[in-house]
């Protein structure tokens, strides 16, 4: 091909590859940071900020997929205890998979602030209809 380019008298600008290359590259860079790696360190900062929020009375499960209640917080580790009959296991923190108490208050907050949301707009329409009136 460079010699077509060279019989018909035009010019190969060798710089010229190089740069789409060189753009294509830090666009797949760019799109791998956005795609892959900030949402993951965002969820390994969100489970840690879970774990370091958990309390004695919450309803956890590890890892492995026991369910207990937390007794005992240490710096870096908890104690649960989990049946009827009261076993005690303790666990290091990073074990931790969900906090079932978090979940359940955040949804319970989430379904208030769309009933409120609903409230409002519903305020909003009757006061447009009586201004129409």
């Amino acid at each position: 091909m460079l010699y077509f380019l060279e019989a018909t008298g035009a010019t190969v600008d060798p710089g010229a590859g190089m740069m789409s290359t060189v753009i294509m590259l830090v666009l797949m860079l760019a799109v791998f940071y956005f795609m892959l790696i900030r949402p993951e360190n965002k969820r390994k900062k969100e489970a840690e900020e879970m774990r370091a929020a958990v309390k004695v009375g919450d309803e956890i499960t590890t890892i492995g997929g026991i369910v207990g209640k937390v007794v005992h917080v240490k710096e870096d580790k908890i104690v649960l205890e989990t049946g009827a009959d009261q076993v005690r296991i303790e666990f290091t923190k990073w074990a931790i998979s969900s906090n079932e108490t978090a979940a359940a208050a955040a949804k319970e907050e989430a379904k208030k602030a769309e009933e409120a949301k609903a409230k409002a707009k519903a305020a909003k329409k009757a006061a447009k209809e009586a201004k129409e009136k």
